[in-house]
C-alpha cells in the first residue's frame, strides 16, 4: 500500500497546478493518469501554440447552472498571476487577438513550465495509472484500486477532465465518481465546437468549403463578432465556435455577413460614380465572390447599380445584415474544446472545490459545470481552481 496526502486523479492543466500548489505546502503529492503522457490536450491546444490564458478574463465570459461559482477561484488566482509564472520561467509569448495570449515557440514550453514546478516540489507523478475502484475510508481519507497496486491518500482530487476530444482519453470518469459519492452531474454536451447543417443547405454551400468572413453571429441568448468559415460539413470559425456553447437544437442563427463595412453608405456612392457596374461585382467587395451567387438570384445580380432602386438594396441589405440558417446538430465531442455540464458545482466550496458533504473530496477543472469562451479562459479556469484546491488539500 502506497501512502500519500494528496493524490490528483488527472495530469492535465488543473491536477498539476493543483499539485504545485499542495506540493509547496510540503503535502507528499501523487498525480496519476491513465494515459502516457502528461499535458497531452495542453500540447495539442491552440494549434500547438497554447492560448494560456487572457488579458481579459471576464467572469461573464463563463457558463455554469450556478453563475457565481467560478468567481472566488477567479479572483484567487487570476491571468496576472499565470503571466507572471510564465515570465519567471522565461517562456516567450504574444497577444494574439482580444487579449488572447499565445507562446511564441510551442504549447510544450507551457507542459515543461508545470513538469518543472512538479520536480521542484517533489511531485509524484505516475502515468498509464487506471483507477478500477474508489473507497471512502472510516477513518478519513481515501483507497484506490489501480493497475499499478493499491493507494492511499487524506485528499483525492479529481481533475480528470470533461468529454472533449476522446482521441486525446477523454472519458466520463469524473462523472461517475459524482455520482458514486451522491454528487449531482448536470446533461453534458460539446461546447466551441463546429456546426453541421442540413443537407439542403450543406450542398448549396459546398463551394464555400475554407472560405472565411467576418461576420457578427446572433443566437436569441449571445452575439459574437468573428471569422466564421465554412466548411465541408457546415461552419466553423471562432464565431461559430463561440455561439456553439449558447446554441439550442432547432434554433436558427442570424448572420451578419457585413458587420464590417457600411454598405449602405458604399452602395451610394457608387450609384453616383458607377452607375453601369453589376450588382455582382459591387457585392464581390465585401463577401466571397463565391458566396454572392448563393445568397442572390443570377437574374438580380446581373442588374447595373443604376437599375437598383434604394428600395430593393435596402431588401438586399436585409438579407447581409440578417442572414439565417438553421445547424442541424453539432460536430460533437470528436471536435469540440470543452464540455458544457458536468458536476454541479452547487454541491462543491467554490472557495475551496472541496465537496460540501463528502470531506476530502475535490473537483477541479474542466469536469465541473464552467465553461470558458475560446481565447484561453477555459485555461485560466483550470490554473484558477486547481491553485486555489491546492492551497487546501
Amino acid at each position: 500500500m502506497k501512502k500519500f496526502d494528496v493524490i490528483i486523479i488527472g495530469a492535465g492543466a488543473a491536477g498539476l497546478m493543483c499539485a504545485i500548489e499542495a506540493a509547496k505546502r510540503k503535502r507528499k503529492v501523487l498525480v496519476i493518469d491513465h494515459a502516457n503522457k502528461a499535458g497531452k490536450k495542453i500540447l495539442m491546444s491552440g494549434g500547438g501554440r497554447c492560448n494560456f490564458t487572457n488579458y481579459h478574463i471576464d467572469y461573464d465570459s463563463y457558463i455554469s447552472n450556478n453563475p457565481h461559482f467560478h468567481k472566488s477561484a477567479l479572483s484567487s488566482y487570476t491571468q496576472w498571476d499565470f503571466i507572471e509564472m510564465v515570465t519567471k520561467h522565461k517562456v516567450p509569448f504574444h497577444e494574439k487577438t482580444a487579449g488572447q495570449l499565445f507562446c511564441d515557440d510551442k504549447a510544450k514550453d507551457i507542459l515543461n513550465l508545470l513538469l518543472t514546478e512538479c520536480q521542484q516540489a517533489s511531485v509524484t507523478i505516475q502515468l498509464n495509472t487506471a483507477v478500477s475502484k474508489i473507497t471512502q475510508l472510516a477513518e478519513n481519507g481515501y483507497q484506490l484500486e489501480s493497475n499499478m497496486g493499491m493507494l492511499d491518500c487524506q485528499s483525492l482530487v479529481i481533475a480528470s477532465g470533461g468529454l472533449s476530444i476522446p482521441t486525446m482519453g477523454a472519458s466520463p470518469f469524473g462523472y461517475k465518481i459524482a455520482e458514486q459519492f451522491g454528487i449531482n452531474v448536470l446533461p453534458t454536451r460539446a461546447g466551441l465546437v463546429p456546426l453541421t447543417l442540413h443537407v439542403e443547405d450543406k450542398e448549396k454551400l459546398a463551394n464555400l468549403a475554407g472560405v472565411s468572413v467576418a461576420s457578427q453571429v446572433n443566437s436569441p441568448r449571445q452575439s459574437f463578432q468573428e471569422n466564421i468559415l465554412f466548411t465541408h460539413r457546415g461552419l466553423s470559425g471562432p464565431a461559430i465556435l463561440q455561439i456553439s456553447s449558447y446554441w439550442q437544437p432547432g434554433e436558427a442563427l442570424n448572420i451578419n455577413l457585413i458587420a464590417q463595412h457600411d454598405v449602405e453608405a458604399e452602395f451610394k456612392l457608387a450609384k453616383q460614380k458607377q452607375p453601369q457596374q453589376y450588382l455582382k461585382t459591387f457585392l464581390s467587395k465585401f463577401l466571397p465572390k463565391n458566396l454572392v451567387p448563393i445568397l442572390f438570384s443570377v437574374d438580380l445580380l446581373e442588374h447595373t447599380l443604376q437599375e437598383i432602386s434604394f428600395k430593393q438594396f435596402s431588401d438586399i441589405l436585409q438579407q447581409l445584415n440578417a442572414w439565417q440558417i438553421k445547424p442541424n446538430g453539432t460536430e460533437g465531442y470528436r471536435t469540440a474544446e470543452v464540455t458544457l455540464g458536468g458536476v454541479d458545482c452547487h454541491a462543491l466550496s467554490s472557495k475551496t472545490m472541496e465537496v460540501n458533504n463528502v470531506a476530502g473530496l475535490y473537483f477541479i477543472g474542466e469536469v465541473l459545470d464552467v465553461t470558458g469562451w475560446l481565447g484561453g479562459y477555459n485555461f485560466q479556469w483550470a490554473w484558477s481552481s486547481g491553485w486555489v484546491a491546492g492551497q487546501v488539500v
